[in-house]
């Protein structure tokens, strides 16, 4: 019997989770064991509808080996023409105090970093974004070779014309 609540939980829990009416896409990939530089983490974008205006995040799994508190990116969006916008971002991932930030019960931490608010895709064709990430040590120029800690990459689209938090 103690089983059978168990299951029933268990469902409950992953049907409520599944739940998400924001939702238009979102897709994770693994990056390597140690996030190297010019590792770039791709995705290849559904056709969306060109009248209605999306959120866009990206998402990003780590464990307690990130050693930093901050995390800059570059995101990419080459839209079908050929145009490509590029921004580099960044993004706390811990309090002052060392506490991680995102959500999580065990030493995976996720984190919806918001990207673009009200973006609107109308040209015909393909949209791709990159994102890989930029970090630096303070006082070098060189950027970090291999960053340790960070699990995944997703990206995220919703519909909206205000970002959820």
């Amino acid at each position: 019997m103690r089983n059978l609540n168990v299951i029933v939980l268990l469902l409950v829990f992953m049907g409520l989770q599944s739940c998400d009416g924001n939702r238009v896409y979102d897709s994770y990939q693994t990056v390597s064991k140690s996030w190297e530089k010019n590792e770039i983490v791709e995705f290849e974008l559904p056709q969306l509808d060109s009248v209605v205006p999306y959120n866009l995040y990206i998402n990003v799994r780590h464990t307690n080996d990130y050693p930093y508190s901050n995390l800059f990116l570059i995101g990419s969006i080459k839209f079908p023409n050929g145009k490509i916008i590029t921004d580099t971002l960044e993004y706390e991932m811990a309090k002052s105090d060392g506490e991680w930030l995102g959500t999580g019960f065990s030493d995976i931490k996720e984190n919806k970093l918001w990207y673009k608010e009200n973006v609107r895709f109308v040209e015909d064709g393909t949209y791709k974004v990159t994102i890989q990430h930029a970090m630096r040590k303070n006082g070098e120029v060189s950027g970090v070779n291999s960053l340790e800690g960070i699990t995944d990459i997703g990206f995220r689209i919703e519909n909206g014309s205000k970002p959820e938090q």
